[in-house]
């Protein structure tokens, strides 16, 4: 079996990697194209550290179960197919969905900490990295967690200012100058993604 091809695509909070990935995936058969996120591999929030106020801290890599993220991209590269629960954010004592992955020619890997991770890091033939201006990002997560995550504005700023940007500073930003592709998300991402897209359709044909 050829090897599969392993895009790792990482990016600060509310920079668009979500809506990136959306269309990307349209433009591809499922069976072309595998997407992991990382976010379904929370640990639960009882487990998660606290800051000096008492309030969980999200944005920290051992908030995240990255030892079975790591296993369950080996196995999908294997060709093994890979079943998990879908995380839900803010309701987590539910039991998510049970979500399938299976194998595909391209498997997309993406999450906050993908670079962090030197041994997930070393799996991608190609990186990612989707950014924009702080004050864009800001603004798109003020809007999305007030309407979408019941938080409230002040609260969205105080996570912002004391968990996002500092793991964003930590964790992520030392990592774009070792990305194959920079994304600039500020307006539009529409002639990256069709670089990306020709890229794949490439790549599919010498699968």
């Amino acid at each position: 079996m050829t090897k599969p091809y392993l895009v790792g695509i990482t990016g600060g909070s509310a920079s668009g990697k979500t809506r990136f990935l959306k269309e990307l995936a349209a433009l591809f058969h499922q069976k072309e194209v595998c997407i992991l996120s990382q976010d379904n591999y929370y640990k639960p929030a009882i487990n998660h550290v606290r800051d000096e106020n008492g309030h969980i801290n999200f944005d920290l890599p051992e908030c995240i179960d990255l030892d079975t993220f790591y296993a369950d991209i080996i196995s999908l590269g294997k060709g093994e197919t890979v079943k998990r629960r879908e995380y839900r954010f803010q309701h987590e004592q539910q039991l998510g969905d049970w979500m399938v992955f299976n194998p595909a020619p391209i498997i997309i890997v993406e999450g906050l900490f993908i670079f962090y991770r030197q041994d997930i890091f070393n799996l991608f033939d190609l990186k990612i990295f989707i950014d924009a201006q702080d004050e864009i990002k800001l603004n798109r997560r003020m809007s999305r967690d007030t309407a979408e995550r019941n938080i409230t504005a002040e609260f969205v700023l105080y996570q912002w200012e004391n968990h996002v940007m500092p793991a964003y500073r930590q964790f992520l930003l030392p990592y774009k100058e070792k990305a194959d592709i920079v994304i600039n998300n500020n307006n539009h991402f529409q002639n990256s993604l069709r670089v990306v897209e020709d890229h794949f359709k490439v790549w599919l044909k010498k699968y």
